[in-house]
């Protein structure tokens, strides 16, 4: 498919080929959700924790004798039952992450781009590079061109200028191209590839 290339004032700068194998497929939103479901459950944290009996601050001298009460047999306040006891088989600090192949990841990109590319929300940006690390000029741009919240994905590397340019601007994220992925393509209204951006996901895609 062929899309139109622009420069950040808007003015075109030509057209680029984009593989259908790359950008050109029918998006599945059950695979979008498996990928981006394994991307949130690898980034939880899991330091949830409550105390056990054994944890718990209470002593452990028996609380009243065992017989002639009239009521349960209990050994100390650390017990499940009782108030600011110890919790029965709570939460511990564990992992949340699970495996999925790296097949099935790259799949979930190439989808996660061609539902951009089908949904008219791709653009491809000639380049990325700002002679000037200057957030006014670059918001301006970012103004006039209607993004509001756009992801740029650049080459190998960003460019310093523009990714400095680019940190205080409410809505703008820049990533390189082995920092794209499914969860924050989807996030962004508007995803902005670079031609070098383009060249680098669809060698990494094939």
């Amino acid at each position: 498919m062929k899309l139109d290339v622009i420069k950040l004032d808007g003015a075109k700068a030509g057209t680029v080929d984009l593989g259908d194998e790359v950008f050109g497929l029918e998006p599945r939103a059950d695979i979008l959700h498996r990928v981006v479901r394994w991307q949130r459950n690898k980034a939880q944290a899991g330091t949830h924790k409550v105390k056990t009996r054994s944890e718990t601050s209470y002593s452990t001298k028996k609380i009243y004798r065992q017989k002639g009460t009239g009521g349960a047999r209990h050994g100390d306040r650390n017990a499940p039952i009782f108030r600011k006891g110890g919790i029965y088989k709570g939460p511990t600090p564990r992992s949340h992450a699970h495996d999925l192949p790296k097949k099935f990841r790259k799949l979930g990109l190439r989808h996660a781009l061609s539902a951009k590319a089908k949904a008219g929300e791709l653009v491809v940006l000639d380049t990325a590079d700002l002679a000037e690390a200057k957030t006014a000029m670059l918001a301006k741009s970012v103004k006039n061109l209607g993004w509001k919240r756009a992801l740029v994905i650049d080459g190998a590397q960003v460019n310093e200028n523009f990714a400095r340019a680019a940190r205080n601007i409410e809505g703008l994220d820049v990533l390189p191209s082995m920092g794209a992925n499914v969860y924050d393509i989807l996030k962004r209204d508007t995803l902005v590839l670079t031609k070098a951006g383009v060249e680098a996901l669809e060698a990494r895609l094939k």
